[in-house]
C-alpha cells in the first residue's frame, strides 16, 4: 500500500519533504481489530510536533495521521460490533484502558505516533476505538471532527462554561472554527470573543458567529469567564490571561507547545495574570467517550467544517502550509 513515512525527526525550517512516499505491506488486523481502507485523513498540528520532535514517535519509520475516515475492509477474530463496509473514524486515541481516565493512562497509545496512522491507504485499530460516522458528513468533512473537533469538545467541557457566560478563543484554525459552532449550539446565550493574528481568520470568525474579534494582543470589551487557547506558542497564553475574569479558567488545547517564544512567559505577572483565583488547565489527549459523544452532537447541530483537500502524495505540502501559512479551517488528505 502507499503510505507517507516519517523516518526521522527533522526541522520544517530545514526541509520541505519531512515525509517519504513508500510502498509498505497492508497490515493484518489482530484479535478485536479491524482493517480500515482509508478515504480521508486530516492534517493536524500534532503531526508537526511529531516531525519536529516535541512529541517524538517511539520508533521509526512511522505513518503519521490521526483524523482518519474510511471503511472496514476486514475483521479480525472476536470483532462483534462492526461489519465489513461500515464507515468509521479513528482519532488520536488508538488504544488505552477503556476507563474514564484512559487519556491519562500510561497505556495510552496515539494513532500515527505510537502506531501507524492514516497517511496511508490502510490502517488497523481495535473496534472499540473505531467510531461510526454520521451520514450527514462527507469523508473530508468528517476527518477533522476526529481530533480538532473531539479534542476541542473536551477542551470546551473542561472550561466548565455555563450558558450565558462569556467564552474566548485564541487562535482560529482547524479546532477553533469547530469549537465556535459547538459553543453556539451548547451555550446559545454566551458571547464568543476570538483572538487571531490573521485578518482573514478574524473575518472567518465573524462569519461563524463571533460577537467580537481582535488581534492576539488586544483586550476584549469584557472580561471572559473562560478562554480556550488553540495556538502552538506561548505569547497567546500570556495575553489570554489578561482577558480572563476573576475565577475564570484558561484551557490550553495543545499536545505540545513550541519553544520559539517561551521567553514570553517572563512577562507573567502574578497580580495581573493569575491572582483572583484564575486557573490554567490543559487538555491531555482524548478518550473514546469524548469522540463518541462529540460525533452525535456534531451531527445534531450539524457542524460544518471548512476543509482544504490535498492528495496523499501532497502531504508534505499540506504540512508546510499548516506550519507557515494562514489557516482557514482544516487541511485534509483525500486518498483515492
Amino acid at each position: 500500500m502507499k503510505a507517507m513515512l516519517l523516518q526521522q525527526i527533522v526541522s520544517l525550517h530545514d526541509t520541505q519533504e519531512p515525509l517519504v512516499l513508500a510502498d509498505i505491506p497492508i497490515p493484518i488486523p489482530g484479535p478485536g481489530e479491524v482493517l480500515i481502507r482509508v478515504a480521508a485523513c486530516g492534517v493536524c498540528h500534532t503531526e508537526l510536533d511529531e516531525i519536529e520532535g516535541r512529541t517524538a514517535p517511539p520508533q521509526f519509520p512511522v505513518v503519521p495521521g490521526h483524523e482518519v475516515i474510511g471503511r472496514v475492509e476486514r475483521l479480525g477474530a472476536e470483532v462483534s460490533q462492526l461489519q465489513i463496509g461500515d464507515r468509521v473514524g479513528v482519532g488520536w486515541i488508538h488504544s488505552s484502558t477503556g476507563a474514564a481516565d484512559e487519556n491519562l493512562s500510561v497505556d495510552f497509545r496515539a494513532t500515527g505516533r505510537d502506531v501507524n496512522g492514516g497517511y496511508a491507504e490502510y490502517l488497523t485499530v481495535g473496534e472499540q476505538y473505531a467510531y461510526r460516522i454520521p451520514d450527514i458528513f462527507t469523508d473530508a468533512e468528517a476527518a477533522p471532527l476526529l481530533c480538532a473537533g473531539a479534542v476541542g469538545y473536551r477542551a470546551l467541557k473542561l472550561t466548565q462554561l455555563q450558558n450565558g457566560q462569556s467564552l474566548g478563543l485564541t487562535g482560529f484554525g482547524g479546532s477553533a472554527h469547530i469549537v465556535i459552532q459547538l459553543a453556539r449550539h451548547l451555550y446559545p446565550d454566551s458571547r464568543v470573543s476570538v483572538f487571531a493574528r490573521d485578518e482573514s481568520a478574524r473575518r472567518f470568525a465573524l462569519e461563524l458567529g463571533a460577537t467580537w474579534v481582535g488581534d492576539t494582543t488586544d483586550r476584549s470589551p469584557e472580561s471572559l469567564d473562560a478562554i480556550i487557547d488553540t495556538t502552538p506558542v506561548w505569547k497567546p497564553v500570556v495575553e489570554a490571561l489578561r482577558n480572563l475574569a476573576p475565577a475564570g479558567r484558561l484551557v490550553i488545547n495543545a499536545i505540545r507547545k513550541e519553544e520559539t517564544d517561551k521567553k514570553s512567559l517572563l512577562d507573567l505577572s502574578y497580580h495581573d495574570h493569575l491572582w483572583m483565583e484564575r486557573e490554567i488547565k490543559t487538555v491531555a489527549n482524548v478518550t473514546h467517550f469524548d469522540i463518541a459523544e462529540f460525533l452525535k452532537i456534531a451531527a445534531e447541530i450539524p457542524i460544518r467544517p471548512t476543509v482544504e483537500p490535498y492528495r496523499l502524495e501532497d502531504a508534505n505540502r499540506a504540512l508546510l502550509d499548516l506550519k507557515h501559512g494562514p489557516i482557514q479551517g482544516a487541511k485534509v488528505l483525500v486518498i483515492d
